[in-house]
């Protein structure tokens, strides 16, 4: 006998009936403006758009199925102006002030480094700065040339393109460079930005589609792919799930953990914020952190298996919920559709596949699978940063790789912005 046809776990009826009573408030202005009521449209919207998403058959296996379609559907829903002001101020303190972004991301990499075996884990990491090198050179090679077809010199091209794409984001990328830019040149940051917000937007659309493109790949050439594994014969703590028993309390103490972490990485950003001209992100203190607590192995086994199974709750039960807020509140798509020419389309499409290839190619030089390191040190170098790394850890369906895409955000970030400090330097 078939299974009953489901709606997110639910009978079609029940979701519909939970559907209209959340539609109904939007359309009267009674959605509540506090965490309850943005929870309540979220989780509407995201499962809507997601099992609509998730039983697309090209869109499903090839651009990233239902968070994807969750991402754009809520973006292009905000861009026609379907939300009110109330609503869109509701959903900006809900992922801006209550930062349910950072709570997601912090969850999912104290969850993904903890679950690792330590020797691994330090193999691993060893490794994983050359692959972010290679990724920036296989950016920089390959737009380069695709500049050269449109008359672009190289130096316009990475400065213009490559350096805002590969950069780490808006706020750890293209703000500090425009930043840099201005105090190298004395030209107003704004003209320096204001392309390199666009640029970087539409390389993250494009890296999302490499995500889903890299899982395909994957799926054909079993060779190339770990399946969500970045080390050639790493493993990890979920098939010794079963065997640790653990207890409420032990997901309650998991909790605690990553709030602890995560407090204590925002205390190291007060103190040492800064290297030089380069800014320390918060989460690039918290990988640091969970990596040492991994190697002290002080964490106890039931409440590493406890997170694990937190984390699961999160990228299963509320990445619905993330997408359409990140697509609400971190999307503009103007800024997106003003980038959308023949030049433009050709050099980001060029740029993020050197970063692929470059980053993919790397890593295999040092044991790791080319997949996964191309999508981590490659296409999270080039997306915009924390929500471009799920977006595209979402559409490759391996979000366990998040330490590795936060590496890549954050520390991959800061690197570029002491390469660009002496290419503005010697160039501009």
């Amino acid at each position: 006998m078939n299974k009953q046809f489901q709606i997110f776990g639910m009978s079609p009826m029940l979701f519909l009936g939970f559907f209209l009573v959340v539609m109904l408030a939007h359309f009267t202005g009674r959605i509540p403006a506090n965490i309850l009521g943005s929870l309540a449209l979220c989780f509407a919207l995201g499962i809507f758009f997601g099992e609509i998403g998730d039983r697309l058959p090209i869109w499903k296996e090839w651009i990233g199925g239902g968070a994807i379609l969750a991402f754009f559907g809520a973006s292009t829903l905000e861009y026609y102006g379907f939300f009110s002001e109330k609503e869109l101020g509701m959903m900006k303190e809900f992922m801006n002030g209550t930062d349910f972004l950072d709570l997601y991301i912090a969850t999912l990499i104290t969850g993904s480094v903890l679950s690792l075996e330590r020797k691994v884990l330090l193999k691993s990491f060893f490794g994983y700065i050359p692959a972010i090198l290679g990724g920036l050179l296989g950016a920089s090679i390959l737009g380069v040339l695709a500049g050269s077809f449109f008359g672009i010199g190289p130096i316009e091209v990475v400065i213009q393109y490559v350096l805002p794409i590969m950069g780490g984001g808006n706020g750890g990328g293209a703000v500090p460079l425009s930043e840099i830019y201005e105090a190298t040149t004395g030209t107003p940051r704004d003209i320096y930005y204001s392309k390199a917000i666009a640029i970087l937007t539409m390389g993250n659309i494009f890296a999302i589609i490499g995500s889903a493109l890299l899982k395909k790949i994957g799926n054909i050439f079993p060779k190339l792919t770990g399946y969500g594994v970045l080390m050639k014969g790493q493993s990890s703590l979920d098939a010794q799930e079963e065997k640790v028993s653990f207890t409420v309390q032990d997901i309650a103490i998991s909790i605690f953990l990553v709030a602890t972490i995560y407090t204590f990485a925002e205390t190291l950003t007060k103190f040492i914020g800064t290297f030089g001209t380069v800014k320390i992100h918060k989460l690039a203190y918290m990988v640091i952190t969970v990596i040492l607590l991994n190697a002290s192995g002080v964490i106890p086994a039931p409440v590493r298996t406890a997170l694990q199974k937190v984390q699961s709750f999160f990228t299963k039960q509320l990445l619905w919920v993330l997408m359409i807020g990140v697509g609400i509140v971190f999307t503009d798509l103007p800024s997106l559709i003003a980038t959308v020419n023949l030049t433009n389309v050709v050099l980001c499409i060029f740029i993020v596949t050197g970063a692929a290839i470059g980053a993919g190619g790397t890593g295999m030089l040092v044991k790791f699978h080319f997949v996964e390191t191309a999508i981590t040190a490659g296409l999270c170098m080039a997306n915009r940063g924390g929500s471009g790394d799920i977006e595209c850890l979402t559409a490759a369906d391996r979000m366990s790789l998040m330490p590795y895409a936060q590496i890549s955000s954050r520390i991959g970030g800061g690197m570029v912005l002491i390469i660009s400090s002496i290419i503005f330097g010697m160039f501009l």
